[in-house]
């Protein structure tokens, strides 16, 4: 059996301080993806940047204390690849892939648009540019789970209130377009969507008034795969019993062979 989690951290000194790796040891994952580690390698604890028991792998932004991706796991990867080779989505630390066999795991983090209209234009030039890396990686006949923080909400069940939203980044029409085109067209699955279609499962709350308290939220974060080994997958858990950052950490079981 296969656990993957994936958690958007927004800092990942911040998260660790209120339990996060003792968490990580708790939860039996074989491979935990980390967005928004907010840090260089070079200025972390070395409980952080190598936690015992863990092979850790980072892919960290040129601007300080900002966005950044990084993979720990239990066993070590073949073969790591940070960065897609675009210069402007490397340098901002938001792709990181680790190649276990037949499998790869990706840790992905997609830009936010909420800051502004500049930040929703680099937004949909990321999508833009990352489409074509898709069919690609489709094109390499291996399986692959691309966990992350992808900051759209797929479909109204997919937040709180979805009519005061439709005109706000992460649910703008284009976005969703884009998301369907991803899943309908070229393949992927939405992995936590097929095992559960319930709706208010979240994984991301506003720190703003009462949202975490009321469940006011978005499911943004996503475990997303290749056919093959999403038709694998047998259960899916939102964890939410401790709070690490403003993101909950979202478990996936797969039915396959993951041994050291």
């Amino acid at each position: 059996m296969l656990r993957l989690t994936t958690v958007n951290v927004n800092g990942i000194r911040s998260a660790a301080a209120k339990g996060l790796f003792d968490w990580m040891r708790r939860s039996r994952a074989d491979v935990v993806c980390v967005q928004e580690v907010k840090a260089w390698v070079a200025d972390l604890d070395p409980k952080l940047a190598t936690p015992r028991g863990w092979h850790a792998h980072f892919h960290c932004a040129q601007k300080k204390g900002y966005s950044g991706v990084a993979l720990f796991s239990r066993r070590a990867p073949d073969r790591v690849v940070a960065g897609l080779g675009i210069a402007d989505i490397d340098s901002e630390g938001r792709f990181l892939r680790a190649d276990f066999g037949a499998l790869s795991v990706v840790s992905l983090y997609l830009p936010s648009g909420a800051a502004g209209p500049h930040r929703q234009q680099a937004k949909f030039a990321f999508m833009a540019k990352f489409l074509p890396e898709l069919i690609q990686l489709r094109r390499e006949r291996r399986e692959f789970i691309l966990c992350g923080d992808w900051n759209i909400a797929h479909q109204p069940i997919d937040l709180k209130n979805w009519r005061s939203n439709q005109k706000n980044s992460g649910f703008l029409p284009e976005e969703r377009a884009w998301l369907t085109e991803v899943l309908d067209r070229h393949g992927w699955v939405d992995v936590f969507r097929r095992l559960d279609a319930r709706a208010e499962q979240y994984t991301w709350w506003s720190n703003r008034g009462q949202s975490w308290a009321n469940n006011v939220g978005w499911r943004i974060d996503y475990q997303i795969a290749t056919p093959g080994i999403a038709g694998t997958a047998r259960k899916a858990a939102i964890y939410k019993a401790r709070r690490f950052s403003d993101h909950a950490p979202l478990t996936i079981d797969y039915a396959v062979e993951f041994a050291d």
